[in-house]
């Protein structure tokens, strides 16, 4: 008798779903079935600082209607040339010593690892480390799909910068201090723990040219890059904000 797991795949692969696959061979476990809810995610609007985990969906018309005020303070101008950007100037990726007063700064554990906890659940670490993350469960906002993630797989999951940096280089970061693109660098409320395929898909996209496949966040996601732009005092495209609002209408 064949096991569930083979019936599954099996009937998968019959059924032709283009959405749902099983983990490609000698790469992670994990279900790759849509979960229709947030699990532990929170609302963006309930998580001013980034220290809650995930990004839970806005669906109440009350909501929105704040969703929408808040994006409606984001200021608008073009980008401007990408000259000059490297991962370098935003400081050493994942450290833990930004000179800001970012959540989680100087606590012993990088970023990266940092971000893992904070939205994980069923975390193991690193044997004699309560900082390194090195299996958990994450249910991933950008797919609404649970991952099963192993550092041995470590590029299953990515730590996404929701203003991508580069974008923050054409809106004005390529002028701060160095200090201060560190700061955004490693700033919880800009990271969030994805789908890693989903964001070397978005790139350095703004909203306008890529949005979560997962339509329900949506409206938190665009929620979420305004928090970033208005903390930071970065604007967006004239496009980008456009998205961003209609993202929240309904």
């Amino acid at each position: 008798m064949r096991s569930s797991a083979a019936l599954l795949a099996a009937g998968l692969l019959l059924t032709g779903c283009k959405d749902i696959a099983p983990p490609a061979a000698g790469g992670p476990s994990g279900s790759d079935v849509p979960t229709a809810g947030d699990g532990r995610a929170v609302s963006p609007l309930d998580n001013p600082d980034g220290t809650k985990p995930g990004l839970a969906a806005i669906t109440s018309a009350a909501d929105r209607a704040k969703a929408r005020a808040l994006i409606g303070k984001v200021e608008t101008k073009g980008r401007g040339p990408k000259t000059g950007y490297a991962r370098v100037e935003f400081g050493y990726a994942w450290t833990d010593s930004v000179p800001g007063a970012v959540p989680y700064a100087h606590n012993g554990c990088d970023s990266r690892n940092d971000l893992l906890k904070r939205d994980g659940e069923h975390l193991r670490f690193r044997k004699g480390s309560d900082c390194v993350v090195t299996s958990m469960t994450l249910q991933d906002p950008y797919t609404g799909r649970m991952i099963e993630w192993t550092k041995a797989h470590a590029t299953t999951v990515q730590i996404d910068h929701v203003m991508p940096l580069s974008y923050d280089w054409q809106m004005g970061a390529a002028h701060w201090a160095k200090g201060k693109r560190e700061d955004i660098a490693n700033d919880p409320l800009n990271l969030i723990p994805v789908d890693g395929p989903s964001n070397g898909r978005k790139s350095d996209s703004g909203p306008a040219a890529w949005l979560p496949p997962n339509t329900r966040i949506r409206c938190s996601y665009a929620v979420r890059f305004a928090q970033v732009s208005l903390k930071y005092g970065l604007p967006v495209t004239a496009p980008d904000k456009h998205t961003m609002l209609e993202q929240c209408t309904g």
